[in-house]
């Protein structure tokens, strides 16, 4: 059987160089087609567009801004769990980026004379967290934060008797938790709710003791109006938005 002469010349051509430019220069016209067939479809798959904006896509975040943290409990709330209130209109914690995380406290010793002085600390705080296509949606993000939350809480340095329970009723899901704590002498009751609604974690603190004779405060007590708190606090997020 006789090879044209084209096909011929280009055999002859091949066997003349080295065997390393044979194998990358010299394949047969079949093997390059195949080649280059597979190059392209496996060009193809990997630049996806659907695949990368799928990869990027994250859900929005529910709550794009923060309430006020000073004005998230009612004038008449602060009165009732803080009696003989220092400053009514609370003390804003420092914040770099108030629209991400703020806070605001209240404190009160109510003098009964000689039955003793009640002391009463009441602070909130709030966090939010954007959709980010790196790290996850806001709602993601604020569960991871919740849950570190509620572990940093039970595990507060000192705590003696630490119960957590479910808060019903506070934003979309939230954790109770009560302890004692010795300090300046005194014995005081605490009481947390650590809360999340959408992309956004609320902190409730709510703690007391008796001073000069004045009884501890009843832990269920403290807590109950500490889960009344929290669910106003939680409830300002949505107002605000």
């Amino acid at each position: 059987m006789h090879r044209s002469a084209p096909r011929l010349t280009r055999i002859l051509a091949c066997a003349a160089v080295p065997v390393m430019l044979v194998v990358a220069g010299c394949s047969s016209d079949s093997d390059s087609k195949g080649s280059g067939s597979d190059t392209g479809s496996s060009s193809s798959e990997g630049s996806s567009p659907d695949t990368k904006q799928s990869a990027a896509t994250v859900e929005p975040a529910k709550f794009a801004k923060l309430p006020q943290p000073c004005k998230a409990l009612a004038s008449k709330t602060i009165e009732e769990l803080v009696p003989k209130v220092k400053n009514k209109a609370g003390t804003a914690g420092t914040s770099s980026d108030t629209g991400v995380r703020g806070s605001c406290s209240w404190n009160g010793l109510e003098d009964k004379g000689v039955k003793g002085s009640n002391y009463r600390w009441l602070d909130v705080s709030f966090q939010r967290f954007e959709s980010e296509a790196g790290l996850g949606s806001g709602e993601e993000r604020a569960k991871d934060a919740y849950e570190k939350e509620v572990a940093k809480t039970r595990a507060t340095d000192g705590a003696k008797g630490v119960k957590t329970s479910p808060a019903a009723g506070v934003g979309e899901e939230a954790t109770a938790i009560g302890f004692g704590l010795k300090k300046t002498g005194e014995d005081f009751k605490y009481a947390t709710i650590v809360a999340r609604t959408g992309n956004v974690v609320v902190t409730l603190g709510y703690n007391g003791a008796g001073y000069a004779g004045a009884k501890t405060p009843d832990a269920s007590a403290l807590m109950k109006d500490a889960v009344t708190a929290a669910k106003e606090a939680t409830t300002s997020v949505a107002k605000a938005n």
